[in-house]
């Protein structure tokens, strides 16, 4: 039985899966947590990875591995290869200013032609403008600059502090096309961009391609890793044409395409897919817990939610509600509330308030699926995974909102089986 081992390094925990390769049946798994915060210690994930490693049987029978990770976080390593503060992950919003700063520093056309991206907070290089202004003395120790998942497997194959090969630095390109500064369109790294985002240049990792691998100091095959979104597109095995709708605390709409995108407004995302290809992303803040504040709203689980919302009819009575409890990021209105109309006599029932709730967070996602046909991404089929999914009126009411066949796979850890199956393909 040949095994290979996936990791997920997400903001929540460390999920391991062992695969056995013929089957791909999954033999050994483990989770670990990790801290709160949108501003970690990246010696919390290396200890939760370690952790979850052992709780999932270690390594001394696995032949290849690959971790894929949450993406954007800022990695800043010293020439010593220490980390130099916590890392400022996707979610942290300090780095707004700084997006906007850079926005009016370049264009957003020009920034979209270059990377396929528009600075907002969560990206690597607004981050590294934050750092350069709110921290210089920081800044100017910056030796490289890596990725969650990329500083995880340079950390798993052996180095750091103790062996600071700073060269040996990898990643692939679906991490690297969140950072801000590499262009999914040229396959290399806007160092210019970098420079004008942390004052100097400095050591990036190596972009491998699609299938390349390196070794670790036991001479198993390392695969390049991925982002998380790129990952779960290989767990789901998500194919040209296919979009993957991620339903969890927010949402994401990503599809595979042969063509890069360059999105001006910032809506669409350019990002690279694990494979070769592209993954065009669209992500909404509002997702799952909108059925949690209707079901908190309404006093029942989310079976008795779904139940509710299931015995509406399609439109809520002319019910809707508009999601937007924290603000939106698609379309970017950061202060907008939610708003409940079409309230009469006959409409305002609770059948129809569950039913508004999951239409009105379903049509939030739809309108990243119009964004993506916007762009001449191909959308023949939804495949819904996250937690929402597990909705029985999610899923019943998607085909309806999305106006595609939507396939519901078996709820599992896709991003860690995609970093698996990217490890199963180097043996």
């Amino acid at each position: 039985m040949t095994l290979v081992l996936g990791v997920d390094s997400s903001t929540q925990a460390c999920k391991v899966v062992v695969v056995d390769v013929a089957s791909g049946r999954v033999v050994r798994q483990a989770k670990v947590p990790h801290p709160d915060g949108t501003s970690v210690n990246p010696e919390a994930w290396w200890t939760a990875l370690q952790a979850a490693i052992a709780d999932a049987g270690g390594m001394a029978d696995v032949a290849a591995w690959a971790v894929a990770g949450q993406q954007h976080g800022m990695v800043a390593l010293d020439a010593e290869g220490r980390v130099i503060r916590d890392a400022l992950l996707w979610n942290d919003t300090r780095s707004a200013g700084a997006a906007q700063d850079l926005v009016g520093e370049f264009g957003a056309d020009q920034l979209a032609r270059r990377t396929g991206l528009v600075p907002v907070a969560s990206f690597t290089i607004s981050k590294l403008r934050w750092l350069r202004g709110a921290e210089p003395d920081n800044a100017a120790r910056v030796a490289a600059v890596a990725l969650p998942h990329d500083w995880l497997t340079w950390r798993l194959r052996g180095f750091g502090p103790g062996d600071p090969d700073l060269g040996e630095l990898i990643t692939d390109r679906s991490d690297a096309s969140g950072t801000g500064y590499w262009s999914a369109e040229t396959g290399e790294y806007d160092r210019a961009l970098l420079a004008a985002a942390l004052g100097h240049d400095a050591v990036l990792p190596r972009v491998l391609p699609a299938g390349a691998s390196v070794t670790d100091a036991g001479g198993r095959r390392v695969g390049a890793g991925a982002g998380d979104n790129a990952a779960a597109a290989l767990g789901v095995g998500a194919g040209l044409g296919d979009v993957v709708v991620s339903i969890g605390t927010s949402g994401t709409v990503f599809g595979v395409s042969a063509t890069s995108t360059a999105d001006a407004t910032g809506t669409v995302a350019g990002f690279a897919s694990a494979d070769g290809h592209h993954l065009p992303l669209v992500c909404t803040l509002n997702a799952a817990r909108v059925l949690d504040v209707a079901a908190r709203l309404l006093g029942v689980d989310h079976d008795g939610l779904s139940a509710l919302a299931l015995a509406a009819e399609r439109g809520a009575g002319g019910l809707e509600l508009v999601p937007y409890f924290e603000g939106e990021r698609t379309p970017n209105l950061p202060d907008a509330t939610a708003t409940l109309s079409g309230m009469t006599l006959a409409s305002t029932t609770r059948e129809n308030l569950a039913r508004a709730a999951v239409e009105g967070m379903l049509s939030g996602l739809g309108a990243g699926l119009d964004a993506l046909r916007s762009h001449g991404v191909p959308v023949r089929r939804v495949i819904l995974i996250g937690g929402g999914a597990q909705s029985p009126a999610v899923r019943a009411i998607a085909p309806l909102v999305f106006g595609v066949p939507v396939d519901v796979p078996a709820p599992a850890e896709y991003v860690a089986l995609g970093a698996a199956r990217q490890a199963a393909a180097l043996v």
